[in-house]
């Protein structure tokens, strides 16, 4: 949906004429024209706070009937600038203010004849969560409140209703208690131009994952985020350890996940995909998903780490994923630089034929037959996987040598040298300890 505020100048009749698109035209043989709009005065807004503005803008404007959705900041002190309330909440956090910030809100505007208030407030429970107070998952602060700012006496009345209702099912599914702000609306102020339908043009940006998941009362539909997607089964999962990949529909940044990391994925971890929010049936999140991607590592059917958000920098996952995964002694190997003891760490006497993979993604970086023995007490090879390793200039301790690491997931493997055999002349001299061996299959 296109939300742009130049929307409601436009009258209907040169709404019939220009809302097709290029694209459009060039099919409109098998899409029907869109209906004109309605005349400003027939339609209604309301104003609305979930957190970030930008991903309630794309969540208030996928509701069928809604017309046009704009950011901006209500019911403030200060003045109405994106560097004015945030310079206002650090002041207010260290206590140099009084004064009430702005809330960045969303005004929705929609055609009561095709939408009415009730429906599109439920769409404001279930896309976010109203129990947080002052903040959005990791958004914090008093401009991050949830609110809803009315226009008149039955907007505040009905406002209201949606509110207890929507307790009552909250309630019901152990959720704590509302503290949406509700209120006339006194002050509002269009933000930037940048702000205006951010994640159309920046479609890589923020993607909403609907709220608390728990639906509205009556809608007789799963939320946005559930609709058509049930709940993974706990007991046909992993029970020791399990990676879940919470996404959503219409998310790039989970396609690019997809694309980076799950189609090729090769890690010891198993792994799942959903577009339901919550948790599988019987397993435990530790607090709401309010992002996507989200990735959550469950160990004996409850949340022990979870990774959110996902911008193209997969060896920042793959460190987060490898700090969950390895030993003390492992991660300072892998993270820290370190080196084992000579002669102490793991694979110096494997001779069977196999693939050395990295610990955490599983990629392959030594097969067996290029293993020697150098008797310096460190797994040695004179020759990697094609692609597997990534060289480094190390000038640490004082010396001047070549560092090793995976190239999928970045982790230190060891050193290379010039002092190998034929074919190559080089020892890879890795520890042992960050390796993981897979035996070739029997035969």
């Amino acid at each position: 949906m296109t939300f742009g505020k130049s929307l409601l100048g436009m009258i209907a009749t040169l709404a019939a004429l220009t809302l097709l698109t290029a694209c459009a035209q060039e099919s409109n043989a098998s899409k029907a024209p869109k209906p004109p709009l309605p005349e400003a005065s027939q339609l209604e807004t309301i104003v609305l706070g979930m957190g970030c503005f930008w991903g309630a803008e794309k969540r208030m404007a996928a509701i069928s009937g809604v017309v046009d959705v704009e950011s901006g900041y209500a019911n403030g002190d200060v003045p109405a600038t994106y560097e004015a309330v945030l310079a206002q909440e650090r002041a207010i956090k260290r206590g140099r203010s009084g004064k009430r910030n702005h809330a960045e809100v969303v005004k929705v505007t929609f055609d009561p004849a095709r939408v009415d208030l009730e429906t599109v407030l439920a769409g404001f429970w279930e896309n976010h969560d109203p129990t947080q107070g002052n903040r959005q998952g990791n958004d914090i602060g008093t401009n991050y409140r949830s609110a809803i700012y009315t226009g008149d006496d039955m907007q505040l009345t009905v406002a209201r209703k949606t509110r207890d209702a929507y307790q009552t099912a909250l309630k019901a599914q152990g959720k704590g208690t509302i503290t949406t702000e509700i209120e006339p609306l006194k002050v509002y102020q269009a933000a930037e131009g940048y702000h205006q339908d951010y994640l159309v043009k920046n479609p890589n940006g923020y993607c909403g994952l609907g709220g608390t998941g728990v639906k509205y009362p009556g809608t007789g539909s799963d939320t946005p985020a559930q609709a058509g997607h049930p709940r993974l089964d706990g007991a046909k999962l992993n029970q020791q350890r399990q990676l879940v990949v919470f996404e959503a529909e219409d998310c790039a940044y989970c396609d690019k996940f997809k694309a980076d990391a799950l189609d090729h994925w090769q890690s010891p971890v198993a792994v799942v995909r959903t577009l339901n929010p919550n948790p599988p049936e019987g397993w435990v999140l530790q607090k709401t998903l309010f992002a996507t991607p989200t990735m959550v590592l469950f160990e004996n059917g409850k949340e022990v780490s979870r990774f959110t958000g996902y911008n193209g920098e997969l060896q920042r996952f793959w460190r987060w994923l490898g700090h969950q995964l390895l030993t003390p002694e492992q991660k300072r190997i892998a993270f820290e630089n370190g080196t084992e003891y000579a002669f102490t760490g793991s694979h110096l006497d494997e001779k069977r034929p196999g693939t050395f993979v990295d610990p955490v993604t599983g990629a392959p970086l030594f097969r067996s037959d290029a293993k020697f023995e150098s008797g310096t007490g460190w797994p040695s090879f004179f020759n990697p996987v094609d692609g597997a390793l990534t060289l480094h200039e190390d000038r640490s301790h004082g010396m001047r040598r070549v560092e090793v690491r995976s190239a999928s997931s970045g982790i230190h493997l060891g050193h290379v040298f010039d002092d190998g055999p034929p074919p190559t002349g080089k020892r890879y001299c890795i520890n042992g300890n960050v390796l993981k061996f897979v035996p070739d299959p029997a035969k």
